[in-house]
């Protein structure tokens, strides 16, 4: 992996956290065939988890979970690949994001995830909130500076911290913690699929999208298998 100029405000939380890079380490990959037709070792590129932990129980499609923050730089690296992802699902499977927050510092950014999707704009906000970070290094540590970040999207300040600072939200992040913990997951990004299978040790960005596709055809089978007579 290439390294990753930081601002200050991020050097302590990056050498704790997004090192760990949960499903894209440099740890060995075992694989047959091509990089888009792959066989790969459970325990190693991918590992189950039991019992299985659905983000929601009564989802009728394949939920495939990127675990993220949007203070994590790999993470803002993984957006190309998460599209690739997201838009090469099929239609049984869903794409979701959810965050994480490991330390103190990653709370804000969690909030806000969760807010802005109760005012319907995290998906249109989420790329140019890693570019606000990451490529325009904008100042956004604080509940109150993300605040005024979506005020572009018409939404007073006042009202998103409101939302961000609710008991609803609250719940949501500590749902979110809880079911993180029970995946195992320990570092960003990582993929997720139907609370069953989580990624684990692949070699790049690019293999951790073939691992997710890969999973949910696996979540597939499960799931044809569950229905037959």
């Amino acid at each position: 992996m290439k390294r990753v100029r930081t601002r200050p405000i991020f050097q302590r939380l990056l050498l704790a956290a997004c090192v760990l890079l949960a499903g894209v380490t440099q740890a060995a990959l075992a694989q047959l065939g091509g990089p888009s037709m792959v066989m790969y070792q459970p325990g190693v590129a991918y590992k189950t988890i039991t019992p299985a932990r659905p983000l929601n129980p009564a989802a009728r499609r394949i939920q495939v979970i990127e675990v993220f923050s949007y203070a994590c730089p790999h993470c803002f690296e993984f957006q190309p690949y998460a599209e690739q992802i997201r838009k090469s699902l099929p239609a049984d499977a869903e794409f979701v994001r959810l965050p994480a927050v490991f330390w103190p510092e990653w709370e804000p950014f969690a909030r806000a995830f969760f807010a802005a999707q109760k005012f319907g704009v995290q998906e249109k906000s989420n790329q140019a909130l890693f570019d606000a970070i990451w490529v325009k290094h904008q100042p956004l540590r604080s509940l109150e500076q993300l605040a005024d970040f979506y005020a572009r999207y018409g939404i007073k300040p006042a009202e998103f911290l409101k939302v961000a600072r609710s008991a609803a939200v609250s719940a949501q992040m500590q749902h979110a913690m809880r079911l993180e913990q029970a995946w195992g997951v320990n570092g960003t990004p990582a993929i997720v699929v139907d609370g069953a299978l989580r990624s684990g040790e692949v070699q790049s960005y690019q293999q951790l999208v073939d691992v997710a596709r890969f999973m949910v055809q696996q979540a597939q089978a499960a799931r044809a298998g569950k229905r037959a007579p």
